[in-house]
């Protein structure tokens, strides 16, 4: 649960922004201690309707008695998100959290021009039903008790782990594009459903709840999914013969080659990392 006091904002409220407004909501701040703000005039009456929070597209007169910032915004918009931050009274104890992808941490202390505690995330959208993966990294005027309460953000939404902001590329290639990998590998799972007779609906609920339970398998079961894998596959079985035909197709390295190239294209084109020099 978060702290009830605990004053919160949130600059962007799309899908990854809702989603963590929603999970804010239920770990039990109140609503009248949480403000978003939208773009548009639009936007902010559509999540004041769904969320019952206070909503703004002019947020600098909420910075002053916000506790924690939450970034959600697209990247080339961080400029100018930025020097609100800075001209309009963000308060140099606050906590500021981004999920801006490419963004470092570097880049947003150079910017408010000053030490502030940052912590950086990189959640992705099953945020949205409480089942998100998120990795967080903190800045160096962060302290424990910053990531304690950035953990306890994140967790509300799904999982949180703590690593160097070094590994945030590679964390975004696995599980931040990681959805779109599955959501694939279900649309073909289903289509292959149908094709052998199946109805499309009774495919697609056969296809979602197995991914589900292998999933939960891997969590809680703390054995290897090779071993687990074993246990489907017996003996000149169906499963064997079907293992078979994915392993001629290079599924293995397919999935790791899109993942390579994922991380290859976030590593060409995010700002330079600490303690780096641009080639």
């Amino acid at each position: 649960m978060l702290n009830s006091d605990l004053r919160l904002g949130l600059i962007g409220a799309g899908a990854m922004g809702r989603a963590l407004l929603r999970g804010i909501l239920l770990a039990g701040s109140p609503t009248g201690n949480v403000w978003a703000a939208t773009r548009s005039s639009e936007s902010a009456r559509a999540v004041a309707e769904e969320f019952g929070v206070r909503t703004t597209v002019d947020y600098g007169d909420f910075l002053p008695e916000t506790d924690v910032v939450l970034l959600a915004v697209k990247p080339m918009q961080m400029d100018a998100v930025i020097a609100v931050l800075r001209e309009r009274g963000l308060r140099s104890d606050a906590l500021v959290i981004s999920v801006v992808a490419g963004t470092t941490i570097a880049s947003i202390e150079k910017r408010l021009d000053r030490a502030q505690s940052i912590v950086r995330a990189m959640p992705n959208t099953p945020a949205f039903v409480g089942a998100g993966m998120t990795a967080i990294a903190a800045g160096s005027s962060a302290t424990g008790a910053h990531v304690a309460l950035a953990q306890s953000i994140f967790a509300a939404v799904g999982r949180c782990v703590t690593l160097d902001e070094r590994h945030l590329n590679a964390v975004t290639a696995i599980s931040g594009s990681g959805p779109a990998y599955i959501y694939l590998i279900i649309e073909a799972l289903a289509d292959a459903g149908v094709r052998v007779g199946l109805p499309r609906e009774t495919a697609l609920t056969l296809v979602t709840q197995t991914v589900l339970g292998a999933a939960a398998m891997v969590q809680q079961s703390e054995r290897h999914p090779a071993a687990l894998k074993d246990d489907v596959t017996t003996p000149a079985g169906c499963t064997i013969g079907a293992l078979l035909v994915l392993e001629d197709g290079k599924i293995r390295s397919t999935l790791a080659r899109a993942v390579e190239e994922a991380y290859g294209i976030l590593e060409r084109f995010d700002e330079p990392k600490p303690g780096t020099q641009p080639t």
